[in-house]
């Protein structure tokens, strides 16, 4: 795997040359090729048919993260320089199936043997700041896909078909020493999707991760846009963060940076709440106490998060008997600026 990023080129064992990855970093690079290699056949062969008509196509996003992290993704999402109509007629014929569901996100899907597939045209989006719906505008260049992602470690790539790693923000280095950033400025980054901040707190909780000092300011300031995110957005990412390893490190982000405040103040307010048993300062404390110790006995099922559930509750009730009207749903918001994720109907390839 030859790879840049701060001028760095890298030979798949991780030896680099002429500035070497600190010893972390080989690790993972190493890890990167051993999760990547039952998959090499397939990303070249699809490298090569988009470089024979003269496009670009990159792996991206979280199946490069997770391969540096030794995982194999079930997902495999790509990005390219060719429009939704070009990127159809390059896998007609050769994928298995495909569908159009993204379409106007410029992502088309598909199913080439066991690997699921998106592939994206490259996005450089205009959001409205007062209510999250972007000018969808397709990009003309691999970095400027990169600088709209996330967070660092989820703004790597690798070219294709030369298997050419790409890291213009440093998102090897702070996977290797754990740590959260976004690519743009934190502020910038949150404006054009507020629901990065419970992204933030899930990747806490999934990855072990901790937030740059600069993610956690701008999350405490910028706490209240989520309040345009819908709903939907919101419950889904607060399951994924109590489904992962660590939820207590992702929820205690939430509360600390005022974000739970917005969807979720009853959690806030447990710390308000009295421990009958005495055993813990508040009632917040002992709830995250408890969830730690049912995930230790019981591993990461629903059954697991029950306690904490009750403490919610119990706060629900206690609060809304004094305080009639408040604390309802405060997820607001069209929010029609997802990319939904192209699971449609599929058609056979021809």
């Amino acid at each position: 795997m030859a790879g840049t990023g701060r001028g760095r080129t890298t030979d798949s064992a991780g030896a680099g040359r002429p500035n070497s990855p600190t010893s972390s970093e080989a690790a993972l690079l190493r890890a990167a090729v051993a999760a990547l290699a039952p998959a090499i056949g397939l990303l070249r062969e699809l490298g090569d048919r988009f470089a024979a008509a003269g496009h670009e196509i990159a792996l991206v996003g979280g199946p490069v993260r997770d391969a540096f992290l030794g995982r194999t993704s079930p997902d495999l999402d790509f990005t390219t320089d060719a429009t939704p109509d070009q990127t159809l007629g390059l896998i007609r014929g050769w994928a298995d199936t495909y569908w159009e569901i993204g379409r106007e996100f410029g992502t088309i899907g598909l199913r080439k043997g066991d690997a699921m597939i998106e592939i994206t045209t490259y996005r450089t989006d205009v959001y409205d700041r007062s209510s999250r719906k972007p000018e969808v505008a397709f990009g003309s260049s691999l970095s400027e896909d990169l600088v709209r992602r996330d967070f660092t470690v989820n703004a790597m790539a690798l070219r294709l078909p030369s298997l050419e790693f790409v890291d213009l923000h440093d998102g090897l280095a702070d996977l290797a020493a754990h740590r959260l950033r976004t690519p743009a400025s934190p502020e910038e980054s949150f404006a054009d999707d507020p629901l990065r901040m419970m992204r933030a707190a899930r990747f806490t909780a999934q990855l072990g991760f901790l937030v740059d000092p600069a993610v956690k300011v701008a999350m405490a300031e910028r706490a209240g846009t989520l309040a345009m995110v819908s709903a939907e957005r919101i419950r889904d990412e607060f399951v994924k963060l109590l489904l992962a390893p660590a939820p207590a490190d992702g929820l205690a982000l939430l509360v600390d940076t005022g974000v739970a405040d917005v969807f979720l103040p009853e959690l806030a307010a447990l710390r308000l709440e009295v421990d009958e048993h005495h055993r813990h300062k508040d009632v917040y404390d002992h709830s995250l106490t408890v969830l730690e110790q049912a995930i230790a006995l019981e591993g990461t099922t629903p059954a697991s998060r029950a306690g904490l559930v009750a403490n919610v509750g119990g706060a629900v009730g206690t609060r809304r008997s004094g305080d009639a009207g408040q604390g309802g749903d405060q997820g607001h918001g069209d929010d029609q600026g997802r990319r939904p994720r192209a699971r449609g109907r599929p058609r056979a390839g021809r």
